[in-house]
């Protein structure tokens, strides 16, 4: 080998970073003791940007596109190493390639149950998990704050900081926004915005993007989800009472145009009321055991009672069978307790 040819392996003609697959999000070009050639080429990706450092300070940062390094593409950096116009000799600089890409699907939990205050139960401790997607932002400062001097960052480095935000994050929007618990484990969606408004800004100091946030499951300890379990119950009951009076409002004007007028109106009303006191009873009030000596309860307050009832309803078409299924699974569920 030649001493020429030593000599040009020792420059830099092209800057590039060609991923392979997923997951770095930063990358630093491998330098050594090499230089870059004045007026080499630099290509940058689409979904990736290129940032120059000098002696640890961030001087010209490039987007997506080709470039011809001299001092006019690279003003920071010649106004950092005062260079002069005229200036045409190899240089050395760290380069680092971001990848800018939507990061998809990225799970998110408690490896803990993380204490919380309610306003209504006082401290509670729960588990939470979903998904979140991000992006970097701002890549310098993702430099700064994450990334600094190593040689490759990737997407498992980063999310063991970012899990931490989100659990931290997680315990200050429930314990502290005023908004029971029970209300927001009711309604994901509404949980999970919560918590996007609050990491956002957090995530943004780092130069990451959260671009979405979402909660799939919350685990609650035993008698806070019988206690949810309870006040659903009691909103189901106040809902088959509106829709059982709401029958009765419409099923006068209709009778009218059906055949027999008027006469079939008692029976549907009937069986309208029946089906929404059994439900509503099954749910809001569960049979207690009897007293010892007690008469035996009556057929109104009899579980299998009201099935057979409901069952004989269903047989003459005074109910459809969704009432039926529905109306089924509430004294099901009462007799489970």
């Amino acid at each position: 080998m030649g001493i020429g040819s030593f000599i040009r392996k020792q420059f830099i003609d092209i800057l590039q970073w060609v991923e392979d697959g997923d997951g770095v999000l930063a990358w630093r070009h491998p330098m050594e003791d090499m230089e870059i050639q004045y007026g080499a080429s630099l290509t940058v990706r689409d979904s990736q940007m290129a940032v120059f450092v000098n002696e640890g300070k961030i001087a010209d940062v490039f987007g997506p596109g080709m470039y011809k390094l001299t001092t006019k593409t690279l003003p920071v950096l010649t106004a950092l190493k005062n260079w002069d116009k005229l200036f045409e000799s190899p240089f050395k600089s760290d380069v680092i390639f971001f990848s800018t890409r939507l990061q998809l699907g990225r799970r998110w939990g408690t490896a803990q149950p993380v204490t919380i205050r309610d306003s209504e139960f006082g401290m509670v401790r729960v588990r939470a998990h979903g998904v979140y997607s991000y992006k970097v932002s701002d890549v310098t400062r993702f430099y700064k704050e994450i990334a600094g001097t190593r040689a490759v960052y990737t997407v498992d480095d980063l999310e063991e900081q970012l899990r931490n935000l989100v659990v931290a994050s997680m315990a200050d929007t429930l314990g502290n926004g005023g908004v029971p618990f029970l209300d927001l484990a009711a309604n994901q969606a509404v949980m999970a915005q919560r918590m996007q408004q609050q990491m956002t800004p957090v995530f943004e100091r780092y130069g990451v993007a959260l671009e979405n946030f979402a909660v799939e499951s919350v685990s609650l300890p035993e008698e806070l989800q019988k206690a949810l379990d309870r006040r659903i119950a009691q909103g189901m009951a106040g809902e088959l009472g509106e829709f059982t009076r709401y029958q009765t409002a419409t099923a006068i004007p209709m009778a009218a145009q059906n055949e027999g007028g008027l006469a079939g109106v008692g029976a549907g009303l009937a069986a309208g009321a029946l089906l929404g006191q059994a439900m509503s009873q099954s749910i809001a009030q569960p049979a207690q055991p009897a007293a010892p000596g007690a008469a035996p309860a009556a057929a109104a307050v009899d579980p299998v009672a009201k099935l057979q009832q409901l069952k004989k309803m269903l047989e003459l078409d005074l109910i459809t069978a969704a009432e039926y299924d529905a109306a089924k699974a509430a004294i099901l569920r009462a007799m489970a307790g």
